[in-house]
């Protein structure tokens, strides 16, 4: 039996049952790589694992044809894929729980549950109105499968939902569109992915476009809002936002964000729950027995891009 080697960031026994004649090592990320480096033919990168160190190992094994990302995002990895090594990303494996946080976050920046919840620290039974949800306006830019699961989970909230994608398609804008959705929006949700004519795609120009008192909510990545200007328009009080990722990431001491106002801030866990791990190999296990079959991948990144 031909046997295929791959490296897993978990014990196979976590992963779940893999695929007749399939060998996995555990490569968590660390220096000390597995002994099989020499026949390892598909890598699943592990959270995290980016930059030089990873260019490195990638670089170092000479059967590599397939990186498998454990997660959608693909901008950090791509510059460290050997010539000839196809990528995939786990499309649709934390779909659902990007999708809560970024409801999550319209709900608690809108009622204001952060202010309360420092009040609660404080001792301080510090009542205050806050806006409604309903009757708001969401402008949901990069509609794809997770704008989908974002308007699935406020169906029910009485708000109106704007989509726009790359192209144009029944009941979706096309970016083209922004300069004219914008001024209506209440709330943007940023789920583009990080490609070349995104990055810094909210910029000031974009920002000044949005009306006043609007939520800018970034579930996407940080390269994509110019983080300069958006201090500018947080610390004018025009505009508020609940931002999982930032520019930089992490978001290191003293950086001016952190006492920014108007500002929901999380250090990236749109998607890690509990769950996640399962939902990762729900779609890792069977795309590596269509490696072993021979059949066409899923989610295969293209073009340095979606």
């Amino acid at each position: 039996m031909t046997v295929t080697r791959v490296w897993l960031p978990h014990p196979p026994e976590l992963a779940g049952p893999l695929p007749e004649g399939v060998l996995a090592d555990v490569w968590t990320g660390d220096s000390e790589l597995p002994a099989s480096a020499g026949e390892v033919e598909l890598v699943v990168v592990p959270s995290g694992v980016e930059g030089g160190r990873l260019t490195r190992v990638l670089h170092g094994l000479p059967r590599l044809k397939v990186v498998q990302l454990y997660s959608a995002g693909a901008d950090h990895v791509i510059p460290s894929v050997p010539a000839g090594v196809t990528l995939c990303n786990a499309r649709g494996a934390h779909t659902p729980a990007t999708a809560e946080w970024a409801a999550g976050a319209i709900i608690a920046a809108t009622r204001q549950f952060p202010r309360f919840a420092l009040a609660q620290e404080r001792g301080e039974w510090a009542y205050a109105q806050s806006e409604a949800i309903g009757g708001k306006r969401v402008l949901i830019v990069g509609y794809g499968s997770i704008g989908a699961a974002v308007e699935r989970r406020l169906a029910g909230w009485d708000v109106t939902i704007d989509r726009v994608a790359r192209g144009a398609r029944p009941g979706v804008h096309p970016l083209e569109s922004l300069p004219g959705l914008l001024p209506d929006a209440d709330v943007v949700v940023i789920l583009v992915p990080t490609v070349e004519d995104t990055r810094n795609m909210v910029d000031a120009k974009f920002l000044a476009a949005m009306k006043d008192g609007a939520l800018l909510v970034n579930a996407a990545r940080g390269a994509i809002v110019d983080t300069g200007a958006l201090l500018a328009e947080l610390t004018a009080g025009r505009l508020r936002a609940a931002l999982d990722v930032t520019s930089p990431e992490p978001l290191p001491p003293g950086h001016p964000l952190w006492q920014a106002p108007g500002l929901l801030l999380t250090p990236h866990v749109g998607g890690a729950v509990l769950e996640s791990r399962e939902r990762a190999y729900a779609v890792i296990i069977p795309q590596i027995a269509r490696y072993v079959a021979g059949e066409p991948l899923l989610n295969v990144i293209t073009d340095r891009g979606y």
